[in-house]
């Protein structure tokens, strides 16, 4: 099966320490790499957090590997409904399929919700209940990095850079960090790229991202999609009447009131987006509100809708965005995934998606 790469105008594209359960080191290593089994999930407290995240890996921190340890972690971000044992699935069903297990270390955090704010909202089968101790979340906050509700409050980019941190510990032999985020875990890693404190790993491991069909992008402009009557075209942008959505330049749709926990300014976040390392994934039929598409969950407030109809077309118009105001100088990609509609199962997995996932070969 072939991705579709779309031409658009000027569009380059288409395509603290941690603390380890203690029956991790006698589970079955090779569970933990095809299955979201019980004893894959670890945990480790931030540094100052006063909460415990968890998170799903391939590889306890003694696992006999075929080589000297993983060069690559993909660090996959669970979307809305924190199903973040599927999307460790899917994740690895990716490096699977690109015969490269042995090679990369697979990683789901999950961000916790209390149980009665998330039952009915934001909760998928076969997750973990909270834990006394555990950080936990809203079912919104945590995908912008707002602060936890519990321990010291802190952000949830700043445990990611933890996160970043502990694993670069643990594996020194790590070279290549990617955090993919899928969906809510889509905007996540969006907003992440423009707003990560990688300095502990710096010169250590190089970093990347990759977003897969968010609900709504980061603008660091005020200027929004010209968009054809059925989304499907931009013929280019302009600066809407912010006095009719006020919302629209604001955090999480624009850079106005970035919060200051996030320690990074509207031009600071801006530079770092245009400098990282970035790739696009979209489904292909995630273009209306058919079964599938997750259309109930779809942020449809003016700000999301003036950055078009669905999640597709936001997609591709924001990567003209990319392509045309924010970084001119930078490759990025979007690539279309044929058949998927709003899965991650489906994305993940598939051969179109292996390139931006899985990085080229070292």
């Amino acid at each position: 099966m072939h991705s579709y790469r779309w031409s658009l105008p000027f569009l380059m594209a288409v395509c603290l320490p941690a603390s380890w359960p203690a029956h991790a080191a006698a589970a079955d290593p090779s569970a933990c790499t095809s299955s979201a089994a019980t004893d894959c999930l670890r945990s480790f407290t931030p540094a100052g957090a006063g909460g415990v995240l968890h998170y799903y890996s391939s590889l306890a921190p003694d696992a006999p590997t075929a080589t000297t340890g993983p060069t690559k972690a993909l660090i996959a971000m669970h979307g809305h409904s924190r199903d973040a044992n599927k999307t460790f699935e899917a994740t690895l069903r990716t490096v699977r399929n690109a015969g490269a297990l042995d090679d990369t270390l697979v990683v789901a955090p999950l961000f916790q919700v209390p149980a009665d704010k998330a039952a009915s909202r934001c909760n998928s089968p076969g997750l973990p209940a909270p834990q006394p101790g555990d950080l936990l979340w809203t079912c919104g906050s945590w995908l912008e990095g707002g602060r936890s509700a519990s321990g010291s409050r802190i952000g949830s980019f700043a445990v990611m850079d933890a996160l970043v941190a502990e694993l670069v510990q643990r594996w020194p032999s790590l070279r290549t960090v990617t955090i993919a985020g899928f969906s809510a875990g889509g905007q996540f890693a969006q907003r992440y790229a423009a707003v990560a404190q990688n300095g502990g790993t710096a010169g250590k491991v190089a970093m990347r991202y990759v977003v897969a069909d968010p609900s709504t992008w980061l603008y660091f402009d005020p200027v929004r999609p010209q968009l054809s009557s059925d989304g499907a075209s931009v013929s280019g942008f302009a600066v809407p009447d912010a006095a009719a959505c006020p919302e629209m330049n604001r955090w999480k749709y624009g850079t106005d009131d970035l919060p200051a926990h996030l320690g990074r300014s509207a031009a600071q976040a801006r530079r770092q987006y245009a400098e990282a390392d970035i790739s696009y994934l979209e489904g292909e039929l995630d273009s209306n509100d058919a079964r599938g598409t997750a259309y109930r969950v779809l942020d449809k407030s003016c700000a999301a809708a003036a950055q078009g109809p669905f999640r597709l077309q936001r997609g591709l118009a924001y990567a003209q965005y990319d392509r045309t105001l924010l970084a001119p100088a930078k490759r990025r990609e979007v690539v279309v995934v044929p058949g998927c509609a709003h899965d991650v199962a489906c994305v993940f997995p598939s051969e179109a998606a292996r390139a931006a996932l899985i990085g080229p070969p070292r």
